[in-house]
């Protein structure tokens, strides 16, 4: 399975091949006793480098993984159809395959949405779901109606427009720009400090990847998946919601009600921060990760 090895920082890169595509993945701890392993799942344009402060952070306590999605950091960018469905099927191998046991799944973003897919649909695979600030449609928000006809308008043609090649790869060229990217990390991060070289870096390096461009537009012209709602009444495991709640793009407090009102047995934290909490506080983070865990199997 480990094609390679080659350093990131601190911690050791290695490679897995699935369905003829190389899959990125990093490891740190050893296993415990007791204790499942931890599997950090990044969001949209991230990679294992954005969960960096959380594998050193935690591998005292767990067992912890890291996976870049394919399309994303450094594993493959084939030319597919993207979607929650793929990725969900990608961690599904990864845990059989690799970690080889029943793991506690946590994501971020788009990654929080695959990982709720995986919980649903293989419940078997997962010991616990960990969702920072996740994404995915609830399906009274799928059927909602436009807010204005002007609306619904703006929002047709824009789909239209994206759907063509050379308008998604102006998009993409114009967005993976480190400017832009830093810009967009202003308005996501509370705290600005946190916004380092080296986070731009990390994830303006894989879009110059070859495929880059071609993933970037099939994520924008993927249907969306099945409501979170529909994926929370199959699941079984315990769960916790990490919310920053400066983000801008959701509203936390909201979010997290719809949630609950669908599935009540879990935990939930708010925190003083934006999109990505686990990098804006990664102590914070940690250390809910740490206690929650420890709880659900039983641990003093």
């Amino acid at each position: 399975m480990v094609q390679a090895a080659t350093p990131t920082g601190s911690i050791l890169s290695q490679y897995w091949q699935w369905r003829d595509q190389t899959i990125h993945y990093v490891k740190v701890g050893q296993p415990q006793a007791h204790r499942p392993p931890l599997l950090l799942v990044h969001g949209f344009g991230a990679s294992t480098d954005h969960w960096r402060k959380n594998l050193l952070g935690l591998c005292q306590d767990f067992e912890v993984w890291a996976i870049d999605l394919l399309g994303f950091g450094r594993s493959a960018k084939p030319d597919l159809a993207y979607s929650g469905e793929l990725w969900r099927d990608q961690l599904y191998a990864f845990v059989q395959e690799v970690i080889g046991q029943p793991t506690v799944l946590s994501g971020n973003s788009l990654g929080g949405y695959a990982s709720l897919c995986v919980a649903a649909h293989h419940p078997e695979a997962v010991s616990g779901l960990i969702l920072l600030n996740s994404a995915g449609p609830f399906s009274d928000t799928q059927s909602a109606p436009p807010a204005s006809p002007l609306r619904e308008l703006i929002s047709r043609w824009t789909q239209i427009l994206f759907r063509q090649d050379w308008a998604s790869f102006l998009l993409f060229q114009y967005v993976r720009q480190k400017s832009v990217i830093r810009k967009t990390l202003e308005k996501v991060y509370l705290d600005q400090s946190a916004i380092t070289e080296q986070l731009v870096e990390d994830i303006y390096r894989p879009s110059c990847d070859v495929g880059a461009p071609q993933v970037f537009a099939s994520v924008f012209r993927t249907p969306q998946g099945q409501p979170v709602d529909y994926l929370l009444k199959q699941m079984a495991c315990p769960l916790l919601l990490i919310w920053g709640e400066a983000d801008p793009w959701i509203n936390a407090r909201d979010r997290g009600a719809r949630f609950r009102e669908h599935y009540p047995d879990l935990t939930e934290h708010y925190l003083r921060a934006g999109h990505c909490p686990h990098d804006e506080v990664p102590d914070q983070v940690n250390h809910l990760i740490r206690e929650w865990i420890l709880q659900i199997t039983g641990q003093p």
